[in-house]
């Protein structure tokens, strides 16, 4: 809820996963949301649709859909606890195409017994793709919770895999 008077601005992008919900304030991108899912969200009735104002997003999430684009530089504002800030900061450095577990993830925190809660952060990233929650996955190497659904994880991951070996469009050598 905006206890301020705050200007937050929003916008729709279609991509191959269904469309994305962009929202923004002045100091940059808030919150990405996915069309279905779990924490699906609907523009709120103070919020303003505008384009513009997302196109620096919007530029940079369809270059990651086309392949064109393994890292974000945008200005983010993501809005959490200082735990789940520090989890999300993480993530932004998990290299493009890779994946780590939720234990690997808290080790790199410096809070390796918090396993459980860097789970929790990690799944109230409000930048999902931008700070790629979906890199991360379990100890066994299964794919975990996903705010998009696993399907979405999955394609994700398997898109990073194929632009990782030159294979966009799934036919390798």
């Amino acid at each position: 809820m905006n206890t301020t008077n705050e200007t937050i601005w929003y916008d729709n992008l279609p991509t191959p996963i269904g469309n994305l919900m962009l929202v923004a304030d002045a100091q940059g991108l808030r919150e990405v949301w996915f069309e279905t899912g779990r924490h699906k969200q609907e523009p709120q009735p103070h919020w303003q649709h505008e384009p513009e104002k997302l196109a620096f997003a919007r530029k940079q999430l369809e270059q990651y859909f086309a392949g064109e684009r393994q890292h974000f530089d945008l200005p983010m504002h993501p809005i959490g606890t200082p735990f789940q800030v520090t989890v999300w900061h993480a993530l932004s450095k998990i290299p493009y195409g890779a994946t780590i577990s939720y234990g690997e993830l808290a080790r790199r925190i410096e809070q390796p017994q918090a396993v459980r809660a860097v789970g929790a952060a990690n799944g109230r990233n409000p930048l999902p793709i931008v700070l790629p929650c979906h890199r991360v996955i379990g100890s066994d190497g299964s794919l975990t919770g996903f705010g998009g659904g696993l399907p979405t994880k999955r394609f994700l991951l398997a898109l990073e895999d194929r632009v990782r070996h030159g294979d966009l469009f799934g036919q390798r050598a």
